[in-house]
C-alpha cells in the first residue's frame, strides 16, 4: 500500500485510517507523516504520528513509541500554535511522552541515551522538580541498580505531592491530573513496588494504605495493590491476609492481558508461601501468555518466578509432574515435566536479564533475578479459602468496601462496575488517567465515563475508526440523519477535526440515579457494544 500519485497527505491519512491494523497500516502512516513533513503540512504529520502511536499501543509494541513521540515533540516546538484548539492531542502527547520513557523500563530494545534524552525533554517542559519527572528518574535509576539516586528521586516524588503547583489551584490539579503523571490511582502501587524491592516491606504496605482503605478511585484497584502487597504481607508474618489477597486479585488478573506484569507476584507468592500445587496450576494456565507477553520485563519476571516455583516443586518431590505447554513458532506442543520446564524458564529469564544488562551497562537485572531464584519458603503454608467462598475477604478488611455487589442488587454506578462487566465478557480495555474505561471492538472504539452531579449517568461514546475527507461532509450528515431516523442507538453525529477530516461518532446515555445491578449493567454494556459495532461497521461499509 502506497500513497496514490496526486493524493495529498490529509486525504491519504483519511484512507490510511481505513486500513486494517498491522504493519501495512503502520508503514503507510509513517509514509504519510514523511510526505506531510516534506510538503509543509505539520498538522497532518502530527495527526499521522499520533495515529501511529495509538496503533503501537493497541498492538502492545510500546518499544516503538520513542521515535514518533520525539518527532511529534519536535514538530510542536518548530510550529508554535500547532496544538492550539486541539486539547485532546495536547493531552495525548504528554501521556505518550511518559509512555515512551516507560517503554525503556520494559524492553532492552530502547537505548539508554534515547530514554534519558526524552526524560530530560520532559523535565524542560514540566520543570525539573515536577512529580512525573522525579518518578520517572526514580524508576530509571532503580532499573539500572543505582539505589542511592533512586531513593533521592523517590523522596522528591513522594514529598513533591505536598508542594503547590504555581498558577494552579490544588483542587483543580487533583481533579485534572497531568497526563504525564500516569494514573494517579496506581501511583501508590508503583511506589510500593520500589519500596518492596529495596526490602522496606512495612513502608511498602504503608504506601498502599489509601488504596486498601478504599480512598483511591481507579478501576485497576484494589487488585493491583493487593498483588503488590502479597510478598510484603508474607514477609511481615501476615500470610493469612496475603492468601486472601492472592485469591481475590488473581480472580481478575488471570484473564486481563494488561495484568500480565502482576502474574509474577502471584507465582512468587505460591512458591514462597508453600502453595506449590496451586502455583503449578497457575503456571500451566498462564504459560501461553509468555509467548505473547505485555513486554520484555514482565516476560523476564514471569519466567524467573516460574523457574523458582519449578525448582521448589522439584525439591519437594514434584519434579516429575507434567504440564502442558502449547506450541509456538517452531516449538511443538508438549507435555513437559516440572524440572525441564523450570530449566527452560530459567534460560528465558537469564537471557532477557542479560539483554537488559548489556543495554544498561550494569549487572543489576541479572543480580535481581539471581536473588529471586535463591529465595526459599518464608512460612508454613496457610490454608486458602475455597475459590467460591464468599467469606474469602472478611468484612473487617477495608478492601471489602470495594467488593462487587450481588448480581441482582442495585448499587451506585461506578467505573469499577463497568470494568467488572467487561471482565465478565472477557473483553480487553484500558483505563485512562481520568478514570474513563476504553475498549475497541472491531471498527468501534467505545469510551465509558460517568456524568452528572453525582456520577449517576453512564455515558458511552462510540467512535468509528474510519475517517471521511471533508469533501464528503454532506454524505456524512445524510448517513447520520438516516441512522438516527431508522435506529434508536447510538445517537449518531459528525464531528469535524482540525485536520479537516470527519469523525463519525455516536453516544448512548443512561440515567442510573437509583443505582444499577450488575446483571442490568451487563445488558447495558452488551447493548452498547452490539449497537456501537453495528454503527462502526456501517461507517466502514460506506463507499
Amino acid at each position: 500500500m502506497t500513497i496514490s500519485r496526486g493524493r495529498g497527505p490529509a486525504e491519504a491519512l483519511a484512507v490510511a485510517r481505513d486500513l486494517p491494523d498491522g504493519e501495512a497500516r503502520f508503514a503507510e502512516l509513517e509514509r504519510i507523516a514523511g510526505q506531510a513533513d516534506a510538503t509543509g503540512d505539520p498538522g497532518t504529520a502530527l495527526a499521522a504520528r499520533l495515529a501511529l502511536i495509538e496503533g503501537y499501543l493497541h498492538h502492545g509494541e510500546r518499544w516503538r513509541l520513542l521515535e514518533p513521540v520525539r518527532r511529534c515533540l519536535a514538530a510542536v516546538d518548530r510550529t508554535p500554535g500547532l496544538l492550539a484548539g486541539r486539547p485532546d492531542d495536547a493531552q495525548a502527547l504528554r501521556r505518550h511522552q511518559r509512555q515512551a520513557v516507560e517503554a525503556f523500563l520494559g524492553t532492552p530494545r530502547v537505548g539508554l541515551d534515547q530514554a534519558r534524552s526524552l526524560l530530560d525533554d520532559l523535565a524542560d517542559r514540566l520543570g525539573p522538580d515536577a512529580e512525573p519527572v522525579a518518578e520517572l528518574r526514580c524508576r530509571l535509576a532503580d532499573h539500572l541498580g543505582d539505589e542511592p539516586t533512586a531513593r533521592r528521586e523517590h523522596d522528591r516524588w513522594r514529598y513533591g505531592s505536598a508542594r503547590p503547583t504555581p498558577g494552579r489551584d490544588p483542587e483543580q490539579w487533583a481533579a485534572e491530573p497531568d497526563p504525564a503523571g500516569g494514573c494517579p490511582g496506581c501511583a501508590p502501587a508503583r511506589r510500593a513496588e520500589l519500596l518492596a524491592g529495596w526490602g522496606e516491606h512495612a513502608a511498602a504496605l504503608d504506601a498502599l494504605r489509601a488504596v486498601l482503605d478504599g480512598e483511591v478511585r481507579c478501576t485497576d484497584q484494589p487488585e493491583r495493590a493487593l498483588a503488590v502487597a502479597l510478598l510484603p504481607w508474607l514477609r511481615t508474618g501476615a500470610a493469612d491476609r496475603a492468601g486472601r489477597a492472592h485469591l481475590r486479585a488473581y480472580r481478575r488478573h488471570r484473564r486481563e492481558r494488561t495484568a500480565f506484569p502482576q502474574l509474577a507476584a502471584h507465582l512468587r507468592f505460591c512458591a514462597l508461601g508453600g502453595h506449590l500445587d496451586r502455583g503449578l496450576d497457575i503456571l500451566a494456565e498462564q504459560l501461553p501468555r509468555l509467548d505473547h507477553p505485555y513486554d520484555d520485563l514482565s516476560a523476564m519476571e514471569f519466567a524467573a518466578a516460574g523457574a523458582l516455583l519449578c525448582a521448589l516443586a522439584a525439591e519437594a518431590g514434584r519434579g516429575g509432574r507434567r504440564l502442558h505447554r502449547p506450541g509456538h513458532g517452531p516449538r511443538p506442543a508438549a507435555e513437559v515435566d516440572v524440572a525441564t520446564l523450570g530449566a527452560d524458564l530459567l534460560a528465558v529469564a537469564t537471557e532477557l536479564a542479560g539483554s537488559f544488562d548489556a543495554r544498561n551497562g550494569t549487572g543489576h537485572q541479572s543480580g535481581r533475578i539471581a536473588s529471586w531464584l535463591a529465595e526459599r519458603p518464608l512460612a508454613d503454608p496457610v490454608p486458602l479459602a475455597a475459590e467460591d467462598d464468599p467469606d474469602e475477604w472478611p468484612a473487617d478488611d477495608p478492601a471489602t468496601e470495594r467488593a462487587e455487589p450481588p448480581a441482582e442488587e442495585p448499587a451506585p454506578l461506578s467505573l469499577a462496575l463497568v470494568a467488572a462487566a467487561l471482565d465478565r465478557r472477557d473483553d480487553e480495555y484500558a483505563v485512562e488517567p481520568d478514570g474513563a474505561v476504553v475498549g475497541r471492538w472491531g471498527e468501534a472504539v467505545i469510551r465509558y465515563r460517568r456524568l452528572g452531579r453525582r456520577g449517576e449517568i453512564l455515558h458511552a461514546r462510540v467512535v468509528a475508526t474510519r475517517r471521511l475527507p471533508a469533501a464528503r461532509r454532506a454524505e456524512a450528515y445524510a448517513f447520520c440523519n438516516a441512522w438516527n431516523h431508522d435506529r434508536l442507538l447510538p445517537k449518531a453525529y459528525v464531528h469535524e477535526l482540525d485536520s479537516g477530516e470527519l469523525l463519525l461518532a455516536g453516544d448512548v446515555t443512561t440515567d442510573l440515579e437509583h443505582g444499577v445491578a450488575p446483571v442490568q449493567l451487563d445488558v447495558l454494556i452488551d447493548a452498547t457494544v452490539a449497537t456501537g459495532v453495528g454503527y462502526a461497521a456501517a461507517v466502514a461499509a460506506l463507499p
